[in-house]
């Protein structure tokens, strides 16, 4: 098994009309039925095209993924359940987000946007911080592969009460890292009381190499995933949530460099993370997070060895850790079911129904705002949140006060406030426009 990442240009249609299915449409015949689309990102727009950025899963065996289906599919919500108020926050990996885009560093602003909200579903991206995890109280940690299908209407997720959290490591040529990442397992037994049935370690690895792609973002592949299919296929069964954590090459990338950028450089390793989460997400169906082992770049050594100096904030957890995994471990603990089979699932189940609304840092489009658009569920883009990608979110085909364009996470709070006690978010602002009046003769 193996995952790779492909670019494709899709022709813009007029007025982006039905984008959804005239990019699915798009891709499915540019493809192979053997190639299994895990991931997708437009990474610009331009007059002419859409540039698509597209992870492919191959070698997938007939009696693996029993419940895999495409990430295209699409199932329209009859109605808004008003009920609660429930948000999705996203911050997408490997596109150099100035807020969330290096170590957990959009943990204040999932926190202060979950103040506003029920529930608050976010992915690892947002929250992980090495040995810290401070998701909100209310809040959900899944999987961005997950919230795609979420979002889509074709998966719920059921809120637990706690899982029994799987972990599988690689036997690192270091046996410090290969300990510390056992004594964060057991840190987190101890500390956390999470159940792990098992902590494996996997040799040989599999093969992770994370680059850069032309348009700028953190991608890579995954190579030799079979082994690690065994050793989920044996424990099956035994666990409700996996935790990985393997050495991620970078070859073309000098970590060193990186922490020392200030955050400049795009993070190297989250990119290549998000396509081996999402594929083992999508195809055992249970959550998955990633955690990246120290590679050879840093053999024998620490991080905080290193001479990287005092770093910039935003990066700052991640040379206060030998395995970066507690994060990991403590999101997974309870992060919630996922619910494939809607038609009779219990009254708690989440699904897009039950989305309010969707936060995203401006430019970004993925498979999770393409959907918002039709579901016709609200999306605030954040213009601070400044990142690589090149779309010009306000042309899209928004419904009447479905899309907000903000300042800062400050203001995506006021908007999200009115939301939810139904006030128009701009009847707050001055000047007030004047009242349409039209007269129309019968």
């Amino acid at each position: 098994m193996e995952i790779s990442e492909i670019t494709i240009e899709v022709p813009v249609v007029y007025g982006h009309r039905q984008l959804l299915n005239h990019i699915s449409a798009t891709i499915q015949n540019q493809i192979s039925s053997e190639q299994i689309p895990i991931r997708f990102v437009m990474s610009e727009t331009n007059a002419s095209v859409y540039k698509c950025e597209l992870a492919l899963l191959t070698g997938l065996q007939e009696n693996q993924g029993a419940h895999l289906t495409s990430i295209f599919d699409f199932s329209k919500r009859a109605f808004e359940n008003t009920d609660r108020f429930n948000a999705v926050l996203l911050v997408p990996t490997g596109i150099g987000c100035a807020i969330g885009g290096h170590a957990g560093d959009a943990t204040p602003m999932a926190r202060m946007l979950a103040s506003v909200c029920d529930t608050l579903i976010t992915h690892p991206n947002v929250v992980n911080a090495s040995d810290m995890n401070e998701i909100p109280e209310n809040g959900l940690y899944v999987e961005g592969s997950v919230i795609t299908r979420l979002m889509m209407g074709t998966c719920g997720l059921l809120p637990v009460r706690a899982n029994r959290v799987l972990v599988v490591i690689d036997e690192h040529p270091s046996p410090l890292y290969t300990w510390g990442a056992i004594n964060s397992v057991s840190a987190a037994r101890a500390t956390l009381g999470i159940s792990c049935p098992a902590v494996v370690c996997m040799d040989p690895p599999v093969l992770v190499r994370s680059i850069y792609a032309p348009s700028g973002r953190a991608v890579g592949s995954v190579e030799q995933m079979e082994g690690l299919m065994k050793i989920l296929a044996q424990y099956k069964g035994q666990f409700d949530a996996l935790a990985i954590s393997t050495q991620i090459a970078t070859p073309d990338i000098d970590p060193v460099k990186y922490y020392k950028s200030k955050g400049a450089m795009i993070n190297p390793w989250g990119g290549v993370e998000a396509l081996l989460t999402h594929a083992l997400s999508s195809v055992l169906q249970l959550p998955t997070a990633h955690s990246p082992m120290f590679t050879s770049t840093f053999e024998n050594t620490s991080l905080s060895e290193v001479n990287v100096n005092v770093l910039d904030p935003r990066m700052a957890a991640e040379v206060i850790s030998l395995s970066f995994f507690i994060c990991v471990l403590k999101g997974l603990m309870r992060s919630p079911k996922i619910i494939h089979s809607l038609s009779n699932a219990p009254k708690n189940v989440i699904t897009a129904t039950d989305i309010s609304c969707l936060i995203i840092p401006d430019g970004c489009i993925g498979l999770p705002v393409l959907a918002a658009l039709e579901q016709g569920i609200k999306v605030i883009a954040v213009k601070e949140n400044q990142n690589i990608m090149r779309n010009n979110l306000k042309s899209l085909p928004w419904g009447q006060d479905q899309f907000f364009l903000v300042n800062n996470y400050w203001e995506a709070v006021g908007v999200m406030a009115a939301i939810r006690q139904g006030l128009d978010p701009f009847s707050v602002r001055r000047p007030l426009a004047n009242t349409l009046v039209q007269n129309v003769k019968l």
